[in-house]
């Protein structure tokens, strides 16, 4: 991760991972069904506390099935809860998938905006932190809501708050 100043981000290379540790599948991507759970977990997870560590941008690998849609889905999507931030597409129709997982879904932007403002009014108050929803919240609430606002942001099909 650390290799060089111009480096932006990692990439999972899941099959050659899957070589490297000799493991027993032969397809790119998806669950193998002799392992119970997702077994790129663990590697997935060390890669994104290396990017994090290193101010980089974590991307998961290949899904080998591209007539697959719903494996390709669930692949992005236990990636998404992980922290990666985009998924390699090896055929057009995997395009328009990653972009579905990877962009913010509007309630969860409108929450976060919530969140964001709810904070802002309990700060004004002297209070580090607040309720929203019946659910307490506070700089960690902050700090995931201001990535969900960011990515939102950056990809550009939303409206800045304050800009409607």
């Amino acid at each position: 991760a650390q290799s060089s100043r111009r480096l932006e981000a990692l990439h999972f290379g899941v099959a050659d991972y899957a070589a490297s540790c000799r493991a027993r599948t032969v397809s790119i991507g998806g669950l193998n069904p002799d392992y119970p759970g997702d077994q790129w977990h663990a590697a997935l997870s060390r890669m994104i506390v290396a990017c994090r560590a290193y101010g980089l941008r974590a991307i998961d690998g290949p899904f080998g099935d591209f007539k697959d849609p719903d494996g390709f889905r669930a692949g992005a999507r236990r990636g998404a809860a992980l922290g990666i931030e985009g998924k390699w597409a090896i055929h057009p129709s995997q395009i328009a998938l990653a972009n579905e997982v990877f962009t913010p879904p509007d309630a969860e932007v409108d929450r976060a905006r919530r969140i964001l403002a709810a904070l802002d009014e309990a700060a004004k108050e002297g209070r580090g932190a607040a309720q929203l929803e019946g659910r307490m919240i506070d700089a960690a609430s902050a700090r995931m809501a201001q990535n969900v606002v960011q990515t939102a942001e950056a990809i550009g099909n939303r409206v800045p708050a304050g800009r409607a």
